[in-house]
This record gives C-alpha cells, sequence and structure tokens, in this order.
C-alpha cells in the first residue's frame, strides 16, 4: 500500500494553477505503475520511492513542469525526461508512462537502483590527451624524473597539470606554473595534491 507524504498536497496547492493538474496526473499515474510507493520530498521536490530507492520524481517552475523518472536518460534543456511541461498533453500517453516507470521498479527490484547499468564491455568514451605546451615539453625534457611521473599518472591526472598550465594568460604565470609542475612531479605529486585526503 502506498504511504502519501501530505507535503506533497502542500506543494502542488502552492503550485501555479496551470501546474497543478499536471503534477495531480503525474502523481496518479505513477501511482497507478506501482501501487506500493513511499512518496517524499527531497531537494524540495516532491519524489516517488521503491523500496528505499529513488523512482520518479516531479517538480513545478514558473513556466513549466518537470517530470524525472530515475534511470531513464535526460532530453532537451528541461529537469526530465520529457521536456518543459505546460499541460497533461505535453506528457507521453499514461500506458506508455506506467510502462517506463514498472521498467524503473523493476531495474530497482533487480539490480537495486534503477539507473540503467552500460552493457558488459561497454566503456566511456575517454577525453583526449590535451597536448602539451612547448615551454612544457622543454621543462620536462630537462627533469626525468618529472617527465617519467607525468607519464606514469592516468589521463586525469596529466590533464590537470596541462590544463592548469595553458590556461595562463601571461608568460610569467606560465612559467611560475611550468616550474612548480616540475618539482612537484619530481616529488611525484598530483596536481591538487593538498587536497587529497580532505
Amino acid at each position: 500500500m502506498a504511504t502519501l507524504d501530505p507535503r506533497f498536497d502542500d506543494y502542488i496547492a502552492k503550485a501555479a494553477p496551470f501546474a497543478q493538474p499536471i503534477l495531480q496526473h503525474i502523481r496518479k499515474v505513477v501511482h497507478e505503475a506501482v501501487p506500493d510507493l513511499v512518496e517524499t520530498i527531497k531537494w524540495s521536490m516532491p519524489h516517488f520511492m521503491h523500496n528505499g530507492k529513488i523512482l520518479a520524481g516531479m517538480a513545478a517552475f514558473k513556466a513549466h513542469c518537470a517530470m524525472m523518472i530515475h534511470g531513464d536518460g535526460r532530453q532537451g534543456d528541461a529537469m526530465g525526461q520529457y521536456g518543459k511541461l505546460t499541460g497533461i498533453a505535453d506528457l507521453p500517453g499514461d500506458n506508455e508512462l506506467k510502462s517506463k516507470i514498472v521498467a524503473a521498479s523493476e531495474r530497482i527490484a533487480s539490480e537495486g537502483t534503477a539507473l540503467r547499468k552500460m552493457p558488459a564491455g561497454t566503456k566511456k568514451d575517454a577525453k583526449p590527451e590535451l597536448p602539451l605546451p612547448p615551454a612544457f615539453v622543454a621543462a620536462l625534457d630537462a627533469s626525468p624524473s618529472a617527465k617519467a611521473a607525468l607519464d606514469a599518472f592516468a589521463p586525469s591526472h596529466r590533464r590537470e597539470y596541462v590544463q592548469w598550465i595553458a590556461e595562463a594568460k601571461a608568460d610569467a604565470t606560465r612559467d611560475r606554473r611550468i616550474a612548480q609542475a616540475i618539482e612537484w612531479l619530481s616529488e611525484g605529486k598530483k596536481r591538487n595534491w593538498k587536497y587529497e585526503g580532505c
């Protein structure tokens, strides 16, 4: 049996008049799809929980509403999957919505989360290596220990050094950063070593 949260009623009552029927409709459809939900407020917005995990949520703004089904992706520049909702007609049909909500609840039941898992063997596209500024290359060539340390770092840690140096607007700033980088690298330190473990 569903656990209703009176804060949902307050949230809907305080929403703009155009938003109230949208939010009421979303609430109804979600409960019809998965009857044993728990309602709660998270991040100041109504959310629906299933087995202790976020299943879906909704929000009202000045000129539109949003609906989120956890793990179902995002479309456009709006918060949820269905864009900026200004009327019930902006939502997909009830059967399609229910199907997506049930699928998310099944992911929670089987995997412990509504988030979709990437297929086995699938990797995120790695960011390309950034080109080293010529002055940094020359300094690394003059310090084999610093060069070895940089080469041994993960790509993300190498990128932190390169970005820091490349973002310097003045030559003097760039040269100071290169000198500091060579010192830290010679000691085997990552760019943000001061903040590790904080």
